[in-house]
């Protein structure tokens, strides 16, 4: 199993929904009386706004209430408003059924409860994430892509059909402000905050004569870090922000047949990396989650530091014959990433002794701070799309959307995890020096006019895909005997080391069988050695051949007690390992299709239906024998039902909008991690050794109800609810239970059934209430507007707190069962309700806006996902509580 060692808190739960309720009626009610200070503006213009957002979910821009599905679209001025800024995570503060965490740079989109983990060159996501309608294979550094945002758009459900690639629980899409013709316009804006937010963003405007233009946007943020470091104290803790970003768009629309669209963007990610926080050894104390500050983390050993660019171009041009037009579209996005981990100790607890551990001391009740080990991770990902669409016109009574689809992505990644003072265990490295996939796929879908109200909707999408990956992957071992007992141990990751990852020399080991060629093949693993490391030393002489037994290093700081190093100053024995080969390729064909129904019933309600499917792309397996564990899986697939109802209609006097929809979804070929073994005792034939490999095992059901309302209660008074009703339960996957991983007995874990759980970060209720004003004020216009958000209780992974069983051998015999809790595995998230708000002031004929902002009012600290495995119980946290102000000059 591929895991990190991580860090991170959060502050005792203080409310319950009442208090939310009654902080949102108490607005409601101490506002009623400026409700008489109307604005002068046209508000019956701002009314019918509500019934005219303008999407892009189904190819075609369209009016939302017209589209035959559930989607959900906000604007970029909403969402900053509301305190959302470049965090797109927080993202899923306004729309239900929407989770999004980030691990290790990953952006990971579940849409109800569907999605992927998997990030990594292994997998890819299960939400399809895109820009300006472009795909993005890799999702890091969505964050330094969310200003100068003209709206976010969600859409729910497969859209296996329309969007196609991994679009399997549905889509999110950015969609940018684009050049404006014929003015010379823009923005600028500062803001600070709490944790010293000191930002800033701008957009300019120019045109190029009358039938092109440029727009040029960019920002800058710096925020600390919400986490403390309760280690060692000369360590920044992870979570610090320096980012920057900028953005060169371009249009030409010579006439209204033609229409250019390029666009280059640049955004580059620095800072401390991406906090988590390991509660297993609080949960092994007897502390809830709930009761302790999970932003608390011991941290100490390397520096923690990121280093991420996410730059690419894209292209669009787009030409109307008349009965036809023709578009095509490119993309090219180039990621680079790096990050280094500090070692944490996980959170604090109370009477925790954070004293620390004296050099040469075995007392493990305090925190070893000379010891470096971490994890170093590396992406670099080249990604290219074309596609070529062909479109009727929008007024023809047959309308329909052909064309052709390409992707290809060229991977280098690294990971390696060491472990500093290691016995027998010095680090594990996956580094695959080429990894591709190509993915390309055909299709038509179209929507025919039966009668003037009664509309016939379908399509088909066919796709090829296939992937190759090349490299390496397992442990690196080192046993160092002595002359009195059992082992040296072996520094490693000291001040100064790096590792060589994807600019190791040489990849191919299936020719490496002596200990001088793994001696050579672990030191090439190493760029630059650390000032206490002592594995040049020991197994130095190994690779040159001065020495088969190697060098011995019996420091005090080397953890290696009271051990003595043979006369001749070697060992007197040696034992070697190094990763396996990891190599694979796979091809993968499969289809989609929707059919479905529309119906007018009346010029204001449309009543639909639909059936779709979509699939996430097979993927890799960490192979270290195919006859074992296989090294690819197969695509996921959910065929899903949905019958909804859109309904504008008048609420005193105003325009408002209803909206329903009923779901259902057949989740088949669900992807769980199960356990093999991977090498035996060759005397008994009994398992010594395994392995976590992905395999299509699982089966799920998904249903729900969702319902979202928009009132113009008066003039200029906007309320906005949302509900979803979500039931999700796994009808069959029977896995090894990792957090019962024994690697005294060579890795052996117990299986469970998790058949009736429920899926990972799946509310069963999730509400949104979300209240809008504008008045007059002085000589200028006040707005304001608050968002309340309640989700009920949900479970962080597959094993919904259940007990954990221990085994003592492969015959599966239990030697013990303890609840979850005990264990150190506690995985459910309590409810809560988030609470944001903003308010802003335009004086009369200015420039000038003026903006508070506030987010996470209740201060609530909420797991948005969590990692397990053997001593691993790691929580990605939400942001605390944020506020700040805001001052924009527009012109």
């Amino acid at each position: 199993m591929r895991s990190t060692q991580y860090q991170g808190r959060p502050t005792p739960r203080r409310h319950r929904l009442a208090v939310a309720t009654a902080v949102a009626l108490t607005a409601i009610v101490l506002a009623g009386p400026a409700g008489a200070q109307d604005s002068e503006r046209d508000s019956e213009e701002r009314a019918k706004e509500l019934d005219t957002i303008t999407v892009t979910v189904d190819r075609r821009e369209q009016d939302m209430q017209k589209y035959a599905g559930t989607a959900q679209a906000f604007t970029g001025d909403e969402l900053r408003s509301l305190g959302i800024n470049n965090e797109l995570r927080n993202v899923q503060t306004v729309i239900p059924g929407l989770s999004i965490a980030n691990q290790e740079g990953n952006v990971e989109i579940f849409i109800r409860g569907v999605g992927s983990s998997n990030n990594t060159e292994l997998g890819d996501p299960g939400a399809a994430p895109h820009i300006n309608g472009a795909y993005i294979a890799r999702p890091r550094g969505l964050g330094a892509m969310f200003f100068d945002v003209e709206r976010v758009e969600v859409n729910k459900g497969p859209q296996g059909t329309v969007r196609g690639r991994n679009a399997l629980g549905g889509s999110l899409n950015i969609v940018t402000v684009k050049p404006q013709l014929g003015e010379t316009s823009g923005y600028a804006l500062g803001e600070v905050g709490s944790r010293d937010h000191v930002g800033g963003e701008f957009g300019l405007n120019l045109p190029l004569g009358s039938t092109a233009a440029l727009r040029l946007s960019g920002y800058h943020v710096e925020k600390e870090t919400s986490y403390k470091n309760v280690g060692d104290p000369s360590l920044k803790p992870a979570g610090y922000q320096n980012e920057d970003a900028a953005r060169l768009s371009f249009l030409w629309e010579p006439n209204e047949a033609l229409r250019v669209f390029l666009m280059a963007d640049y955004g580059q990610e620095g800072g401390t990396g991406y906090p988590g926080a390991n509660i297993y050894g609080a949960a092994l104390e007897g502390f809830n989650p709930d009761d302790i500050n999970l932003r608390e983390v011991v941290y100490y050993g390397i520096q923690g530091t990121l280093d991420s660019t996410n730059k690419g171009v894209m292209g669009s041009l787009s030409y109307d014959f008349g009965g036809l037009r023709v578009e095509y579209n490119t993309s090219f996005r180039d990621v680079d990433f790096t990050q280094t981990n500090a070692n944490s100790a996980g959170v604090t607890w109370p009477g925790r002794n954070l004293e620390p551990r004296p050099p040469g001391s075995g007392d493990a009740t305090r925190p070893d701070y000379d010891l470096f080990s971490t994890n170093y991770w590396e992406t670099l990902s080249k990604s290219y799309t074309h596609e070529l669409l062909l479109f009727s016109p929008d007024s023809a009574r047959f309308r329909w959307t052909a064309g052709g689809f390409y992707f290809k992505e060229d991977q280098q990644v690294g990971l390696f995890s060491l472990a500093d003072k290691g016995v027998f265990y010095s680090g594990t490295e996956f580094t695959m020096p080429d990894v591709n996939s190509d993915s390309w796929a055909v299709f038509g879908d179209g929507t025919f006019d039966v009668t003037d109200s009664f509309r016939l909707k379908g399509g088909l999408r066919y796709t090829d895909e296939s992937k190759y990956r090349y490299g390496i992957g397992g442990n690196w071992t080192i046993g160092l005997g002595a002359e009195d007992g059992c082992c040296f141990s072996v520094r490693l990751g000291t001040p100064g080391f790096l590792p060589a990852l994807t600019r190791r020399p040489n990849f191919d080991v299936r020719n490496i069988t002596s200990n001088a060629d793994r001696a050579r093949f672990l030191l090439q693993g190493i760029l630059a050695a650390g000032r206490n490391d002592t594995i040049f030393q020991q197994i130095g002489p190994i690779a040159d051949g001065t020495n088969p037994n190697g060098g011995c290093v019996d420091r005090p700081d080397t953890g290696g007690g009271n051990l003595s190093c043979t006369p001749s100053g070697s060992h007197p024995w040696i034992s070697l390992g190094i990763p396996s080969q990891q190599e694979g390729s796979s091809e993968f064909t499969f289809n989609d299709f929707r059919l479905g129904f529309e119906k007018d019933l009346s010029d204001d309600h449309l009543f639909y239906g639909t059936v779709s499917t979509g699939h996430k792309s097979g993927g890799f397996n960490d192979s270290f024998d195919i006859n074992v564990i296989p090294e690819t899986y197969k695509p996921e697939k959910i065929t899903a039902f949905e019958l909804g109802s859109k309904q504008s209609f008048d609420f005193r006097g105003r325009r408002s909008t209803f909206n329903v929809a009923g779901f259902f979804y057949d989740y088949r070929d669900q992807v769980f991690q199960d356990l093999t073994a991977i090498a035996f005792n060759p005397e008994t034939g009994e398992a010594t050794g395994f392995a976590l490999a992905n395999r299509n095992v699982g089966k799920s059901r998904i249903m729900g109800v969702e319902a979202e309302s928009m009132l113009s209660l008066s003039r200029d008074w906007t309320l906005t609810l949302n509900a979803l009703l979500l039931d999700t339960e796994i009808k069959s996957g029977v896995v090894a239970d990792v957090r019962s991983i024994d690697y005294g007995l060579g890795g052996i874990t117990s299986e469970i059934d998790l058949s009736g759980n429920e899926l990972p970060l799946s509310s069963k209720l999730t509400l949104n209430a979300r209240l809008q004003h504008m008045f007059d004020l002085g000589n200028g216009v006040f707005d304001w507007q608050i968002l309340a958000s309640y989700r009920s209780a949900y479970y962080l992974t597959q094993f919904n707190n259940r007990d954990v069983v221990f085994v003592s051998d492969t015959a599966g015999t239990v030697s013990r069962v303890e609840d979850a809790a005990t264990a150190g595995f506690p995985d459910r998230q309590s409810a809560y309700t988030t609470i944001n708000a903003g308010a802003g002031y335009t004086p009369a004929n200015s420039s000038w806006r003026f903006e508070l902002w506030a987010s996470n009012l209740l201060g609530d600290d909420v797991s948005q996902k969590a990692l397990v495995g053997s001593q691993l119980n790691i929580r990605f946290l939400n942001d605390p509580r944020t506020y700040g102000l805001r001052v924009r000059y527009q012109f």
